[in-house]
């Protein structure tokens, strides 16, 4: 029962007039607002201004080229991918008139209705909310759980991110986009590829290289499974289609899916699946792997052996 509908124990009458009514043939016409011909919101050039005072960001030292200042504006470039979970776009933020330009890579998740997240129920085990109500729509696949777990890839790959960053610039044994910001359910990353022409760098699996090339790369890809296997957790969904190679360095790109390899039962399996992805696309280019001993070892890193 709404508020308004009683008060106490009486019931208002139908009908009574408000304080504020008019009288029955008054014509309501509003007050004249003056006719814009533009929004005064909007910046003198670019899309939109930086929504960076309103998200989430990312770690501590950020790099000299994320752009903080209130005055930027973000310019929309075009699509970079398209992808069942999510869109991602090529944004430049830019402060006028001082050269001060970061090029981000914006991935927008798509919507309860039209998103389309693949073998998600083993992904999300081990992943728990405060509220049971919210645990059980989640559960239930309801329109309001969905959009619970829109809100949980999205915060989960710039969790991952944010950590897997601060490793990396510690150790520099595994490299990711910077995570710029969180808003909602749009992820704005380090653009990984050429800043002046746009271009992305490649990925792994469109490299052709020789075989000690190929060797380096191998190397860098089990530091990084490495890295991965001692802070416990598996990129879930590994392949040679979402690793980028940029200047001669292996870049782990789309995280949304990251199992904690303890608190998730499939664990081990989610391990397992990454590094025979990753093995047999190098051992199909003539370079000799062992995917049994990496394995062994990364699950014993891991603590679960």
């Amino acid at each position: 029962m709404r508020e308004h509908d009683s008060f106490g124990s009486g019931t208002m009458r139908r009908g009574r007039r408000k304080f504020d009514d008019d009288e029955p043939d008054f014509v309501k016409r509003g007050r004249l607002e003056p006719h814009l011909s533009e929004d005064p919101d909007l910046p003198e050039t670019g899309d939109a201004w930086s929504t960076w005072d309103g998200a989430e960001h990312g770690p501590e030292p950020r790099p000299e080229w994320v752009r903080t200042e209130h005055g930027a504006v973000d310019t929309e470039l075009g699509m970079l991918k398209t992808g069942k979970e999510a869109d991602v776009y090529l944004v430049r933020r830019a402060v006028a008139d001082t050269g001060k330009v970061s090029m981000l890579a914006a991935k927008r998740y798509r919507d309860g209705d039209h998103r389309l997240f693949h073998r998600d129920a083993g992904y999300l085990e081990g992943r728990r909310v405060r509220r049971s109500r919210e645990m059980r729509a989640m559960t239930n696949r309801t329109s309001f759980g969905k959009e619970l777990i829109a809100g949980q890839w999205a915060a989960a790959e710039f969790g991952a991110l944010s950590h897997l960053w601060e490793v990396g610039r510690q150790s520099g044994l595994i490299r990711v986009p910077y995570p710029v910001q969180l808003r909602g359910t749009e992820v704005m990353l380090e653009f990984i590829g050429d800043w002046e022409t746009g271009e992305a760098a490649p990925r792994l699996a469109q490299v052709r290289a020789d075989k000690d090339t190929l060797a380096d790369l191998w190397r860098q890809m089990t530091d990084a499974l490495s890295v991965l296997a001692r802070s416990q957790v598996a990129h879930g969904d590994l392949s040679p289609y979402n690793t980028l190679v940029h200047e001669g360095k292996l870049v782990l790109i789309d995280l949304p899916q990251i199992v904690d390899v303890i608190a998730n039962p499939q664990g081990a399996d989610f391990i397992a699946r990454d590094v025979r992805n990753v093995a047999a696309w190098f051992a199909a280019r003539g370079l000799d792997v062992d995917a049994d001993a990496l394995l062994a070892r990364l699950l014993y890193e891991a603590g679960l052996r």
